[in-house]
């Protein structure tokens, strides 16, 4: 069969025929095959999963304990068979937990990246290059302006500001799963050892990240705090609440935000971030195109993001390529 007889992209997703399961499908189906607990990669509703255990744990915290029927966590490196398909994780370097899938039918290797960095994190293990016939990479970032700089070039902006603004509140908008662990160890590592306070939103993962061993110092959930107090404080928020009523309480604040999308200083000026700290967990345009090399596929296959300008960069390369176009939303950019 060709490649394109055995995977298909129906309404739900990604579909593998021959195994007859999904790979983060967009709604809940029979079967699926889980890259990573951010929500637009992970939905409540399916009835068998596959994933890491990291993975599993994380989507019961988050939607309950009964958001799947049943579950196979796997480990890394770990092959099973699902029908006739050999089905492989690999570490995908994005968030604690995070795999790229490897598909093995009739002697052709297919690799779906799922969203995943090559800088080095601390909370997750580091990407693995994989060899394959086919891939399916992720393009979050893939235009060239887009260069994510080292994360204590970005932290080390941060601590200025903290030092510099003592009588100031600093709300830092982050992702809830994923950025805000890897943003407070990156802190841990430069020095920075007061309390780190943090919204609701964050309490239950923050606290499974130091179930697992995570070193991730003082943290105090603002709770009902008078908001006041904490001039001279760090508070990590999900972006959202940057803008809602829970922030209006904190008085002198000053707003900063960790994302890749900041490498566009336009984004910064649209949310009046004064602060901005270009810290992304998905490959920046040249680790893409230095990924894509590194595995040397027959045919490369592009998704969620900028598709056209990878498509057009991977042939210039010397590659066939082409764009898959599944719609998801943005999480842990």
């Amino acid at each position: 069969m060709k490649i394109n007889e055995w995977m298909t992209v129906r309404k739900s997703g990604l579909y593998c025929v021959p195994g007859d399961f999904y790979v983060d499908a967009l709604r809940p189906v029979s079967r699926c095959v889980i890259t990573h607990a951010h929500a637009d990669h992970a939905r409540s509703g399916h009835d068998t999963v596959w994933c890491t255990k990291h993975t599993a744990d994380i989507m019961q915290i988050r939607y309950g304990e009964n958001c799947f029927a049943h579950v196979h966590a796997l480990a890394y490196r770990q092959a099973i068979s699902i029908g006739d398909v050999t089905v492989t994780l690999y570490s995908a370097g994005h968030i604690l937990g995070s795999a790229q899938v490897l598909l093995e039918y009739q002697g052709v290797r297919l690799l779906i990246t799922g969203d995943f960095k090559r800088q080095l994190d601390p909370t997750c293990e580091p990407f693995q290059v994989v060899a394959c016939d086919y891939l399916i990479t992720e393009a979050t970032f893939g235009l060239p302006v887009f260069h994510h700089p080292p994360i204590e070039h970005e932290l080390t902006k941060l601590l200025t500001s903290l030092q510099n603004n003592q009588d100031a509140t600093h709300l830092l908008g982050c992702y809830a799963l994923g950025k805000a662990q890897r943003v407070i160890m990156g802190l841990r590592s430069l020095g920075y050892n007061e309390i780190i306070y943090y919204h609701g939103a964050m309490h239950k993962l923050c606290q499974y990240y130091a179930q697992c061993g995570f070193a991730l110092g003082p943290l105090e959930p603002v709770g009902r705090r008078d908001k006041k107090t904490l001039q001279g404080a760090l508070v990590l928020a999900p972006p959202s609440a940057l803008t809602d009523k829970w922030s209006q309480g904190f008085v002198n604040k000053i707003i900063a935000m960790a994302s890749g999308w900041l490498s566009i200083r336009a984004r910064s000026r649209q949310r009046r971030v004064e602060c901005p700290l270009v810290i992304s967990d998905h490959a920046d345009w040249d680790d893409l195109l230095a990924t894509i090399q590194a595995i040397n596929p027959q045919h490369v296959f592009v998704t969620h993001g900028r598709e056209d300008a990878l498509v057009y960069q991977s042939k210039k390369l010397g590659y066939t390529a082409s764009a898959l176009h599944i719609l998801r939303d943005e999480e842990g950019s």
